[in-house]
């Protein structure tokens, strides 16, 4: 799970959550004009970009109310590759090639700021699986893996569970070790390989 602390464009998420008008405003005002002209270089047109960037922001709505969104990155660069990816899948569907004119490359964002977005894409998709594996184990080694993710002390987990602290210990290497099995069977069908 990511333990980074949100970056300060965290509050461009919370925004949309809380459907706070001024913000959105200013998330249109700011960065659709950039999009708008990355789809028009790329065999779209003003609707196309205008349908692209509505669905990124209703996709990063969805994986911040669903998903435990928590951005790492600036929400700029976090934002395009959303819509860059959205647009290349468009394309594909119509039977395009691919674009002509690469995003950093247009807009200066630059290859650090994507490579930390696609971090805190990945990083977010990650703790999901993470936490949807566990959710499949049993009760137990749900309990005893989610008391060990604390910075308690293994003798004071074991107080609580009721179990000693050898038992503790195997069995949390069991969970662990099932649940990791768990997490790399699904890492492709959740596209994180």
């Amino acid at each position: 799970m990511s333990t980074q602390t949100p970056h300060a464009d965290q509050s461009f998420i919370r925004a949309l959550l809380h459907n706070d008008v001024q913000a959105v405003e200013e998330i249109y005002r700011r960065f659709s004009p950039r999009v708008k002209h990355y789809v028009m270089q790329n065999s779209g047109t003003a609707d196309d970009a205008a349908d692209i960037f509505q669905e990124s922001l209703v996709d990063i709505y969805n994986q911040a109310r669903y998903k435990g969104l928590v951005l790492t990155c600036p929400f700029e660069p976090f934002l395009l590759m959303v819509c860059r990816r959205k647009w290349l899948n468009e394309l594909k569907k119509r039977g395009r090639q691919g674009v002509t004119k690469d995003l950093d490359e247009q807009f200066n964002v630059g290859e650090d700021s994507f490579r930390d977005a696609e971090k805190t894409w990945a990083d977010n998709e990650k703790a999901r699986l993470f936490k949807a594996m566990l959710e499949k184990m049993g009760d137990r080694c749900q309990e005893i893996i989610r008391w060990s993710m604390t910075d308690k002390p293994q003798e004071e987990i074991a107080a609580k569970l009721g179990v000693t602290y050898g038992y503790l210990r195997k069995k949390k290497s069991e969970c662990m070790a099932a649940l990791i099995s768990a997490i790399k069977e699904n890492l492709s069908k959740w596209g994180l390989t």
